[in-house]
């Protein structure tokens, strides 16, 4: 993949075009006259591709065809139209996803489209519109002779409070007058009213609380002052703030970024989830002002594009956002901050694969920025660099004014199940629990990981479950829609009277989702105010943020969700955390399944007792002596850290071994089988020294999806640059082997083995 380098002062004749397509490569193309004094790097132009046109990103201008291209001017096409004189990407965010495309082998214009905001047309034909409004402007000195009705006078002076111009509406509003009279006023040339821009603000109609004034902790201060130490040295410096829930990691991240700013720098910072974002940033608003952007995809197009717009052209120096939000075109960065840096939402899932903890510390190394990983439960590469050294280590072991953590009590549901002779969703002491803590007036969050209202349906005649016909799981049960749902590909279909299989009546819904977990609490509490918040009810735009700012006014008494409530939330009257069932995690057949246990275990438990009231959790489960889970109880990090690592190290997983995952699929099993084996027979030729540990093509663990049959190869090796150099080799070699490259993923540092 080419460098780019800025143009040269002659007119350069061709340009080389990272198209949004799934190819690793670039494609060079003649400029013509009228482009070739205006296009610059990171344009977007309209280019020929067999038989259709996209719209590429200028990446590299040449003079002449380089040597070794291989190119004869008569096969290069001409480029048809430049969209954009003045480039969507900076110098710097050019960079940053050509090294994303190039470590996660991705397409580099697939990382590029991936950068700018949702909404822009790809055809790169249609931007969003901008919202325009009616603006009055006062253009009169207005002499004292000058006559006015009270309602032109009003209009008059509320306009000169305001600056002299206001809005239309807001005229109207502020005044209490009607359009007449503001009409009234242009006729005599007293105002004007012209059609202004307006940019869309996602917190306009907000309320912000007013800034907060703490005095920092000793812990808080020693962090702050190193980190506020780094930002004055310059150059680029990673951190790991490791506080425990409710220790005031939020406050020191606030205290840096001003930190940044006066030192006349940018900051950013990243949150895993659109949940942390409703209240925080009405929080970092009431502190930075019109300088802060809020960049998430629960914005509207328009509001996004727009907060995206003021980054662009340094209207706003402090950004946050969730993933994507590491491509904003912030300019002059001094700091980074990743909240939650553990958290699998930072990766992306679909392609482009890329994981924006560790984009962002690259775009840190780059722009010489500081930069701050915060979690209460680091990811275990995080704090094994953090012990090696790679990172500083800063340390928050109280929660704030010493408040003691959430006391912690396993309910083993096993005891139950022998005592009520069945399966049950609440333990007695979890009902006990609930009714107590709502009797004192305090609010309580339900967790469990599973949408729908029950996990599956079987049928007791012939032991079938009703499962997806495009993917290899079974369905959920969700009894609002009355309909089977798969979580993965979304088919669904009407529940059966029957089984389809034996025909049989008795059919039977194991387990149970969030949606049966409200039914059977608002069934027992009826005078409970309850909410749910998983993927089915946070359909609706703002509906999220809607139930979370009432359940911290208190209008709603109970939470019923998925592992969106564990996440950075901070209600001070939440003195109770259930945990209904965890063990479905624990059960996956993956790398990081205890990984991830423990720190749901352990994030939602440092919901509770965030305010001046102590907190409880309780932790239903069929396991209790498992490490994740023992260790979750006493809220002890360093514990389960030492026996995870040790399973780390014994089985060949990070962070001692490098992990690369190839996906194989395809509609027809017999074409994904012959891609897998031409694929294993190419690495096994690169890997002729068999340094790199390679198992497969086997079936995944999903292995159908979406009506695709799914094969997975696995490369270790302690060497990631000898892993790299395999892999480039063995895709090369595997394209001549007949393999159809199109039905490959390949992911570096897989987040999961599924």
């Amino acid at each position: 993949m080419s460098r780019p380098r800025q143009k040269q002062l002659a007119a350069p004749v061709y340009v080389e075009i990272a198209l949004p397509i799934p190819l690793r490569r670039t494609f060079t193309y003649r400029l013509g006259a009228q482009m070739r004094d205006v296009a610059q790097l990171g344009s977007r132009l309209i280019v020929p591709f067999g038989k259709r046109k996209l719209t590429g990103f200028a990446v590299e201008f040449y003079d002449e065809l380089p040597a070794d291209s291989g190119l004869e001017d008569s096969a290069i096409k001409d480029a048809i139209e430049l969209v954009d004189e003045e480039p969507l990407i900076t110098q710097e965010i050019l960079k940053l996803t050509q090294w994303t495309a190039d470590y996660y082998m991705a397409s580099w214009g697939e990382v590029l489209k991936a950068s700018l905001p949702a909404g822009i047309d790809p055809s790169g034909e249609n931007f969003i519109k901008p919202k325009r409004r009616k603006s009055v402007r006062l253009i009169s000195t207005l002499e004292d002779d000058t006559r006015l009705t009270p309602q032109q006078t009003r209009a008059v002076e509320t306009l000169r409070q305001y600056g002299g111009e206001m809005l239309f509406t807001a005229l109207q509003e502020g005044a209490d007058v009607g359009g007449a009279t503001i009409n009234s006023l242009t006729r005599r040339k007293i105002v004007e009213i012209k059609v202004v821009e307006v940019l869309r603000d996602p917190l306009v109609d907000a309320s912000l609380p007013k800034p907060d004034d703490f005095i920092l902790s000793g812990e808080q201060s020693t962090a702050l002052e190193s980190i506020g130490d780094a930002l004055s040295a310059g150059g680029y410096k990673t951190f790991l703030l490791h506080g425990v829930t409710g220790s005031g990691k939020t406050e020191v991240y606030i205290r840096a970024m001003k930190t940044a700013l006066a030192a006349g720098r940018s900051a950013m910072m990243l949150v895993p989830e659109i949940a942390l974002t409703p209240i925080f940033a009405r929080r970092l608003r009431s502190v930075f002002g019109s300088r802060l952007a809020i960049l998430h995809s629960n914005l509207s197009h328009g509001e996004r594009y727009d907060e995206w717009r003021r980054i662009h052209r340094g209207d706003a120096s402090v950004v946050i956002g969730t993933r994507s939000a590491v491509f904003a075109p912030l300019e002059n960065i001094g700091l980074i901050v990743v909240d939650e840096e553990h958290d699998s939402s930072y990766r992306q899932h679909e392609y482009p694969f890329y994981h924006a903890r560790d984009v962002a510390i690259m775009r840190a190394n780059s722009a010489g920025a500081v930069i701050v990983l915060g979690s209460a439960t680091p990811a275990m590469e995080t704090f094994y660099n953090a012990r090696r050294g790679k990172y500083e280590y800063l340390v928050l072991p109280d929660r704030i004014g010493k408040r003691p953590m959430a006391v912690t009590e396993v309910v083993d549901m096993r005891e139950v199940f022998k005592k009520a002779g069945k399966d049950v969703a609440f333990s007695p002491r979890m009902l006990e629990t609930i009714e107590e803590t709502h009797a004192k007036g305090e609010q309580s969050i339900i967790l469990l990981n599973r949408r729908g209202f029950s996990q599956f349906v079987l049928c007791r005649s012939c032991g079938e479950t009703l499962r997806c016909k495009n993917c290899d799981i079974t369905l959920t049960y969700h009894k609002r829609e009355s309909r089977l749902i798969c979580h993965y590909c979304n088919y669904r279909v009407a529940v059966p009277d029957v089984c389809p299989f034996c025909k049989s009546e008795y059919l039977y819904f194991v387990g149970e989702g969030t949606e049966q977990i409200e039914n059977i609490l608002n069934k027992r509490f009826p005078n409970l105010r309850i909410a749910r918040i998983d993927r089915d009810t946070m359909s609706r735009r703002r509906e999220l943020e809607k139930i979370l700012l009432a359940f911290s006014r208190h209008e709603i008494d109970m939470l019923v969700g998925t592992q969106m409530l564990a996440k950075g939330h901070d209600f001070p009257n939440v003195t109770l955390v259930g945990v209904v069932s965890v063990d479905l995690g624990l059960g996956l057949p993956d790398l990081r399944s205890a990984e991830r246990t423990f720190q749901l275990l352990t994030q939602v438990s440092g919901r509770a007792g965030r305010g001046s009231l102590p907190g409880q959790v309780l932790i239903q489960t069929y396991y209790p002596e498992h490490y994740a889970i023992r260790h979750a109880r006493e809220q002890d990090y360093s514990g389960f850290y030492e026996e995870e690592i040790r399973y780390r190290e014994r089985l060949g997983y990070p962070p001692f071994f490098s992990l690369a995952s190839i996906l194989i699929h395809h509609k027809d099993n017999k074409r994904a089988e012959a891609t897998g084996k031409a694929l294993r027979s190419a690495l096994d030729v690169a890997n002729a020294d068999r340094s790199i540990r390679i198992t497969g093509p086997a079936p995944a663990s999903l292995s159908r999806l979406k009506g695709e049959h799914r094969l997975q190869i696995l490369m270790r090796s302690v060497n990631r640059r000898k892993l790299r150099e395999v892999l480039d080799a063995a895709m090369s070699d595997a394209k001549q082997r007949s393999a159809d490259m199109r039905s490959v993923n390949i992911e570096i540092d897989p987040m999961s083995m599924l």
